[in-house]
Order: C-alpha cells, then sequence, then structure tokens
C-alpha cells in the first residue's frame, strides 16, 4: 500500500504475509532498473496465491545481469514498464505484511524509490527481512545466502536467481525459521531468573541437597528450594 511514510521493520513471525523478490539490472538502486517482480501471498503459513512479470526496464541488461538471472532484453520487450507492474504488485499485496530476503538492503530501497518516483508516496506495508533473522537463529551458519538457507533446510534450489522461484524457496525458509524462533522463544521461557538483581538461576549442590543459586553470586546472594 501507498504511505506517506514507509513501514516498519518486524522481527517475529507472522502466519499472514506476501513474500516477493525482485530481479534487477545490477545491485545498485540509484542506477539499476527491476527486471522482475514475483510475490507469493500466505495465509496461515500456507501460499495461497502468486503474482509474477517480467517487467521492461526501458535500457539494455548487462551481460553480467543475464548471467545471473538468464534474463535477456528479448524476454522483456513485450513486458510492462515497471509504474505497471509495481501498481499490479502493491494491488496484489494490500496492506499485508511484505517478507524477503535482504529486502532491508535490496528490494525495499528499488520498490520506494520508484514508488516516490510514480506515484509520488512510499510503501507503508510493515516487512520483516529474513536475512538477520536467518543470523539470529542459525549464528554458527558462515553464510547465510538464500541458496544456503534453503539447501540448510533440504530445499531445492532448482530455478534459484528467478524471482518467483526465489519466493518459493524463502517463503519455505521463513517458515523454517518460524521453527528456530518458536524454539528459542520456548528456551527463554524456560530459564529461571533471579527475582532480586534479574540474572540467571543456575542448578547448584549444597549439603542439603539441590538448589537454584544466583548466576550474580557474591553480589546477589538469592537462592531458590528446588
Amino acid at each position: 500500500m501507498l504511505s506517506h511514510e514507509i513501514g516498519n521493520k518486524l522481527n517475529s513471525y507472522v502466519a499472514d504475509y506476501v513474500i516477493f523478490d525482485l530481479e534487477t539490472t545490477g545491485v545498485s538502486y540509484v542506477t539499476d532498473q527491476v527486471i522482475e517482480i514475483s510475490a507469493i501471498k500466505v495465509k496461515n503459513g500456507t501460499p495461497v496465491d502468486e503474482f509474477t512479470t517480467l517487467v521492461n526496464p526501458m535500457r539494455h541488461i548487462p551481460k553480467d545481469a543475464s548471467d545471473v538471472n538468464g534474463i535477456t532484453d528479448d524476454m522483456v520487450m513485450d513486458a510492462p514498464i515497471f509504474e505497471v507492474a509495481l501498481k499490479q504488485f502493491l494491488d496484489f499485496v494490500g496492506d499485508m505484511v511484505l517478507v524477503g530476503h535482504n529486502i532491508c538492503g535490496f528490494d525495499m530501497k528499488f520498490i520506494n524509490r520508484d514508488a516516490m518516483k510514480f506515484f509520488g508516496m512510499m510503501v507503508g506495508n510493515d516487512y520483516i527481512d529474513t536475512l538477520p533473522m536467518a543470523r539470529a537463529c542459525l549464528p554458527t551458519m558462515s553464510h547465510h545466502t538464500l541458496s544456503d538457507l534453503a539447501r540448510h533446510y533440504s530445499i531445492s534450489t532448482n530455478g534459484a536467481h528467478r524471482a518467483l522461484n526465489d519466493c518459493r524457496m524463502n517463503q519455505m525458509v521463513f517458515e523454517n525459521l518460524a521453527k528456530e524462533l518458536e524454539k528459542k522463544s520456548k528456551t527463554a521461557s524456560n530459564i529461571k531468573k533471579c527475582p532480586q538483581c534479574g540474572n540467571v538461576l543456575k542448578l547448584r549442590s549444597g549439603r542439603f541437597g539441590e538448589f537454584w543459586g544466583c548466576t550474580g553470586y557474591p553480589n546477589c546472594r538469592y537462592t531458590e528450594k528446588v
């Protein structure tokens, strides 16, 4: 949805969302253009609808970009310009939460730039970036690209770097990350905290058996019977 303000970045899972992805002529949101935009609408964690279109950038697509995503000048010759495609995308999304991988650093910059250019407003939908979420949930992984995460969860990477295929991959990754968040939440809720200082209580053994002792000892001497 169009708004005078950019939506809020969320850091938790939502069950209803639209996951989206762009392919572009390059990595600069200042000079490059969108050549494909795709999205999947998800309700209660289940995909229910898809949107996808190539985009005519009104310029030559560099070979380096085509080598990555496979999109060529001939393929986009009869495609809509991005003003039309972006309006179609925004109509498809409505006011739902947007989800994507590295959208803070990439995709949102492109769509907000062009929403302002074409419509004089920005995209006001709240959004979730699965890249920082993956880094928080899976800190031992050395890389957190979408393909790395897909392989981690045994999700096929066939067709990677085409927007709709990346959306399908990312939707499954996001649902798996939701399970990681739930596990972390349950673990956190089971941690006992000291009511006096807030430090974690640790199970210890003493003369009279086991007890909970504050890890802030000796500054805090709180104990609790098991």
